[in-house]
């Protein structure tokens, strides 16, 4: 039971797993003089291991296990094979399991519905937000971080919520330029932890973006999304009533930043919320461009927080720069 680095890299590769997360899993203290020593091979197989949701054994029969292909659900599944669902959820469960780790005492969610939610919030802000949601969260021990490196090469995933040992950690994937389609994200996987969808060790992929369920979608999925509505917006059903039939992005914009205030939303949420009543999306992600001040990443943001938050004394250094890679706070 021996294994060569370089035969280690070709069987990561052949189970489909990304060059970028196979070199952000790959310690910094591995060298090519490493490979003549037997208990230094043994050690890069448990460090990869570790960080990839992988079997070590497996590593070293010189095939991949994922260890917790079978702990997660996915939503919007289209074309995945199984091989790539196990990369997907054993990559997700694993880094949350240490964000959990890296985070204090957490405060049980259960029992609280999405008004009660939505008013602890405003009591101490203008209206919910990305940023009062990210507050909330790690004021109640749930780690929330924003992903740039995934587990296979041409699929990502939009987000993920992991529970373990009662206890809960988020995963955001797809980055924007504007909070409010982040924060839609966020309640959504907050609907998902509150509603009870996840079973203790267990977690919920998100392969697209909320909000695009019917009326014949999961239904799991359509309560998540009912939830997340009523936090950022106070019901379940927004209606939004324009008192003019042509208006374009800037009016858009003008109009919410006008009404968001006076109703407790959020401008950029009361926009997407037009847009998807009227199915005008472009009309109203061009009117976030005059809504917010500048365009940057939310995905900065999201682990700037986040960077300040964790403990990372609560694992290795080598755990700990593997997670600031995937997040994209480091090196890779």
């Amino acid at each position: 039971m021996d294994v060569d680095a370089k035969k280690l890299r070709k069987t990561l590769r052949e189970s489909g797993l990304s060059n970028r997360v196979i070199e952000a899993a790959w310690p910094d203290w591995w060298s090519d003089g490493a490979n003549s020593s037997p208990s230094a091979r043994a050690e890069l197989c448990f460090a990869v291991a570790r960080k990839l949701g992988l079997s070590p054994k497996s590593l070293f029969d010189e095939r991949v296990e994922f260890v917790w292909r079978d702990h997660a659900r996915f939503k919007h599944v289209t074309a995945e094979s199984e091989a790539e669902r196990g990369a997907l959820g054993s990559f997700g469960v694993s880094i949350g399991r240490q964000l959990i780790a890296m985070t204090g005492a957490g405060v049980a969610w259960g029992g609280i519905t999405a008004g009660e939610l939505r008013r602890m919030i405003l009591a101490h802000n203008a209206y919910v937000d990305l940023q009062s949601l990210l507050s909330t969260c790690w004021g109640l021990g749930t780690p929330v971080i924003h992903l740039k490196v995934f587990p296979l090469p041409a699929k990502s995933m939009h987000a993920m919520v992991v529970k373990a040992d009662g206890r809960y950690a988020i995963l955001l994937g797809k980055d924007g330029n504007y909070p409010a389609p982040i924060a839609f994200t966020l309640a959504h996987e907050l609907g998902h932890m509150i509603l009870g969808h996840l079973a203790d060790g267990g977690s919920i992929v998100d392969l697209e973006e909320p909000g695009s369920t019917g009326p014949d979608a999961d239904p799991e999925e359509r309560a998540a999304d009912e939830f997340a509505l009523e936090i950022l917006t106070g019901t379940k059903e927004p209606v939004i009533q324009p008192d003019t039939i042509r208006f374009g992005a800037r009016a858009l914009a003008e109009a919410v930043k006008e009404a968001g205030p006076r109703e407790r939303i959020e401008p950029g949420t009361l926009a997407m919320c037009y847009a998807y009543q009227s199915g005008e999306w472009a009309k109203g992600m061009a009117s976030l461009r005059s809504i917010y001040t500048e365009a940057k990443p939310v995905r900065e943001e999201v682990n700037r927080i986040a960077s300040g938050q964790l403990d990372w004394s609560a694992v290795s250094d080598d755990m700990g720069d593997y997670i600031r890679v995937v997040a994209g706070t480091g090196d890779a």
